[in-house]
Protein backbone atom coordinates (compact mmCIF):
# COMPACT_ATOMS: atom_id res chain seq x y z
CA UNK A 1 0.00 0.00 0.00
CA UNK A 2 3.01 2.50 1.11
CA UNK A 3 5.81 3.32 -0.94
CA UNK A 4 8.90 3.33 1.60
CA UNK A 5 12.08 6.06 1.06
CA UNK A 6 14.80 5.01 3.39
CA UNK A 7 16.07 7.86 4.64
CA UNK A 8 14.13 10.20 7.32
CA UNK A 9 11.95 13.22 6.77
CA UNK A 10 14.18 15.54 8.10
CA UNK A 11 18.21 14.78 8.68
CA UNK A 12 19.25 13.46 12.18
CA UNK A 13 22.95 13.60 13.36
CA UNK A 14 23.68 13.73 16.99
CA UNK A 15 27.34 12.99 18.13
CA UNK A 16 27.08 13.50 21.96
CA UNK A 17 25.77 11.07 24.02
CA UNK A 18 23.16 11.79 26.23
CA UNK A 19 20.81 9.38 28.03
CA UNK A 20 19.03 11.80 30.19
CA UNK A 21 18.04 13.90 27.13
CA UNK A 22 16.79 10.83 25.62
CA UNK A 23 14.52 9.96 28.62
CA UNK A 24 12.86 12.86 27.65
CA UNK A 25 12.67 13.14 23.88
CA UNK A 26 11.23 9.27 24.24
CA UNK A 27 7.84 10.79 25.37
CA UNK A 28 7.37 11.52 21.69
CA UNK A 29 7.71 8.17 20.64
CA UNK A 30 5.31 6.32 23.60
CA UNK A 31 4.22 9.59 25.76
CA UNK A 32 0.29 10.41 25.52
CA UNK A 33 0.89 13.00 23.14
CA UNK A 34 3.85 11.05 20.79
CA UNK A 35 3.99 10.14 17.20
CA UNK A 36 3.41 6.14 17.77
CA UNK A 37 -0.30 7.18 19.11
CA UNK A 38 -1.09 10.15 16.54
CA UNK A 39 0.25 7.31 14.05
CA UNK A 40 -2.31 4.56 15.33
CA UNK A 41 -5.32 7.45 15.88
CA UNK A 42 -5.26 8.70 12.21
CA UNK A 43 -4.63 5.27 10.39
CA UNK A 44 -7.95 3.61 13.07
CA UNK A 45 -10.22 6.75 12.18
CA UNK A 46 -9.78 6.87 8.39
CA UNK A 47 -11.86 3.91 7.90
CA UNK A 48 -14.85 5.67 9.53
CA UNK A 49 -14.37 8.75 7.95
CA UNK A 50 -17.81 9.74 5.45
CA UNK A 51 -16.14 12.25 3.44
CA UNK A 52 -13.80 10.30 0.72
CA UNK A 53 -11.12 13.49 0.87
CA UNK A 54 -10.96 13.45 4.78
CA UNK A 55 -10.02 10.01 4.67
CA UNK A 56 -7.04 10.49 2.25
CA UNK A 57 -5.95 13.59 4.90
CA UNK A 58 -6.15 10.84 7.44
CA UNK A 59 -3.94 8.23 5.74
CA UNK A 60 -1.44 11.09 4.38
CA UNK A 61 -0.71 12.22 8.41
CA UNK A 62 -1.08 9.07 9.28
CA UNK A 63 1.56 7.61 7.46
CA UNK A 64 3.97 10.91 8.00
CA UNK A 65 3.12 10.21 11.94
CA UNK A 66 5.25 7.05 11.59
CA UNK A 67 7.96 9.07 10.02
CA UNK A 68 7.89 11.47 12.81
CA UNK A 69 7.99 8.41 15.33
CA UNK A 70 11.23 7.04 13.32
CA UNK A 71 13.06 10.21 13.74
CA UNK A 72 12.15 10.07 17.65
CA UNK A 73 13.87 6.85 17.57
CA UNK A 74 16.46 7.58 15.48
CA UNK A 75 17.27 10.02 18.00
CA UNK A 76 16.58 8.15 21.17
CA UNK A 77 18.97 5.72 19.58
CA UNK A 78 21.57 8.27 18.33
CA UNK A 79 21.75 9.88 22.11
CA UNK A 80 22.27 6.41 24.09
CA UNK A 81 23.94 3.85 21.80
CA UNK A 82 27.75 4.62 23.14
CA UNK A 83 25.74 4.80 26.47
CA UNK A 84 28.28 3.20 29.70
CA UNK A 85 26.64 1.85 32.58
CA UNK A 86 27.76 5.15 34.68
CA UNK A 87 25.92 7.49 32.26
CA UNK A 88 22.60 5.56 32.60
CA UNK A 89 23.32 5.23 36.21
CA UNK A 90 24.11 9.27 36.27
CA UNK A 91 21.09 10.20 34.62
CA UNK A 92 18.52 8.04 35.83
CA UNK A 93 18.27 5.90 32.74
CA UNK A 94 19.71 3.13 35.09
CA UNK A 95 15.84 1.68 35.55
CA UNK A 96 15.45 2.10 31.61
CA UNK A 97 18.34 0.31 30.85
CA UNK A 98 17.68 -3.15 33.28
CA UNK A 99 14.23 -3.21 30.98
CA UNK A 100 15.77 -2.27 27.43
CA UNK A 101 19.19 -1.76 27.33
CA UNK A 102 19.68 0.52 24.39
CA UNK A 103 16.84 -1.01 22.91
CA UNK A 104 13.83 1.58 22.07
CA UNK A 105 11.00 0.67 23.33
CA UNK A 106 7.68 3.27 23.79
CA UNK A 107 7.06 4.82 26.98
CA UNK A 108 6.77 8.81 28.30
CA UNK A 109 9.16 10.70 29.73
CA UNK A 110 8.16 9.30 33.26
CA UNK A 111 8.50 5.79 32.59
CA UNK A 112 4.83 5.16 31.68
CA UNK A 113 4.60 2.55 29.03
CA UNK A 114 2.58 2.90 25.61
CA UNK A 115 -1.38 2.10 25.57
CA UNK A 116 -3.72 2.35 23.23
CA UNK A 117 -5.55 4.04 26.09
CA UNK A 118 -3.46 7.11 24.30
CA UNK A 119 -5.59 7.21 21.80
CA UNK A 120 -9.14 7.60 20.35
CA UNK A 121 -11.19 6.77 16.86
CA UNK A 122 -15.22 6.54 17.87
CA UNK A 123 -16.32 6.35 14.37
CA UNK A 124 -17.97 9.84 14.27
CA UNK A 125 -16.48 12.20 12.28
CA UNK A 126 -16.78 15.75 14.23
CA UNK A 127 -15.88 13.51 17.23
CA UNK A 128 -12.82 12.16 15.46
CA UNK A 129 -11.72 15.21 13.98
CA UNK A 130 -12.32 17.58 17.02
CA UNK A 131 -10.15 14.67 18.67
CA UNK A 132 -7.32 15.38 16.12
CA UNK A 133 -7.20 19.38 16.70
CA UNK A 134 -6.79 18.25 20.31
CA UNK A 135 -3.90 15.64 19.49
CA UNK A 136 -1.90 18.03 17.40
CA UNK A 137 -2.00 21.34 19.69
CA UNK A 138 -1.28 18.71 22.55
CA UNK A 139 1.84 17.49 20.43
CA UNK A 140 3.28 21.23 19.82
CA UNK A 141 3.21 21.75 23.38
CA UNK A 142 5.40 19.12 24.35
CA UNK A 143 7.54 19.50 21.24
CA UNK A 144 7.76 23.28 22.93
CA UNK A 145 8.65 22.02 26.68
CA UNK A 146 11.42 19.92 24.55
CA UNK A 147 12.71 22.72 22.88
CA UNK A 148 12.80 24.17 26.28
CA UNK A 149 14.55 21.77 27.96
CA UNK A 150 17.19 21.18 25.40
CA UNK A 151 19.76 23.69 23.95
CA UNK A 152 22.08 21.21 21.95
CA UNK A 153 21.09 22.45 17.98
CA UNK A 154 21.88 19.13 16.65
CA UNK A 155 18.87 17.59 18.88
CA UNK A 156 16.69 21.32 18.85
CA UNK A 157 16.67 21.51 14.69
CA UNK A 158 14.79 17.91 14.06
CA UNK A 159 12.38 19.06 16.78
CA UNK A 160 11.75 22.49 15.43
CA UNK A 161 11.04 20.55 12.41
CA UNK A 162 8.38 18.30 14.00
CA UNK A 163 7.08 21.03 16.10
CA UNK A 164 6.17 22.72 12.65
CA UNK A 165 4.24 19.57 11.36
CA UNK A 166 2.16 19.72 14.43
CA UNK A 167 0.98 23.04 12.94
CA UNK A 168 0.36 22.28 9.49
CA UNK A 169 -1.58 19.35 10.90
CA UNK A 170 -3.34 21.17 13.03
CA UNK A 171 -4.91 23.76 9.95
CA UNK A 172 -5.05 20.84 7.62
CA UNK A 173 -7.66 19.25 10.60
CA UNK A 174 -9.17 22.49 11.02
CA UNK A 175 -9.79 22.51 7.21
CA UNK A 176 -11.26 18.96 7.24
CA UNK A 177 -13.25 19.61 9.91
CA UNK A 178 -15.18 22.27 7.92
CA UNK A 179 -15.53 20.38 5.00
CA UNK A 180 -16.81 17.47 6.70
CA UNK A 181 -19.59 19.82 8.29
CA UNK A 182 -20.47 21.16 4.91
CA UNK A 183 -21.63 17.59 4.43
CA UNK A 184 -23.88 16.90 7.36
CA UNK A 185 -27.35 18.87 8.55
CA UNK A 186 -26.37 21.88 9.96
CA UNK A 187 -28.55 21.47 12.80
CA UNK A 188 -27.34 18.39 13.97
CA UNK A 189 -23.06 18.38 13.06
CA UNK A 190 -22.49 18.34 16.61
CA UNK A 191 -23.66 15.22 17.33
CA UNK A 192 -23.67 13.40 13.56
CA UNK A 193 -23.73 10.08 13.40
CA UNK A 194 -25.59 8.48 10.59
CA UNK A 195 -26.48 5.60 12.27
CA UNK A 196 -28.02 7.84 15.14
CA UNK A 197 -30.04 9.71 12.92
CA UNK A 198 -31.50 6.94 10.71
CA UNK A 199 -32.71 5.36 14.32
CA UNK A 200 -33.75 8.84 16.47
CA UNK A 201 -34.40 11.42 13.18
CA UNK A 202 -38.01 12.00 14.54
CA UNK A 203 -36.61 12.54 18.30
CA UNK A 204 -33.88 15.81 17.46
Amino acid sequence: MWYYEKRLQFPVKITKTCPKTAQMIISQYGGPDGELSASMRYLSQRYTMPVKEVGGLLTDIGTEELAHMEMICAMVYQLTKDMKIEDAKAAGFDAYYIDHTSGIWPQAAAGIPFTAKEFQSKGDAITDLTENLAAEQKARTVYENLLRMITDPEIREPLKFLRAREIVHFQRFGEALEKTKETLDSKNYYFYNPEFDKQFKNQI
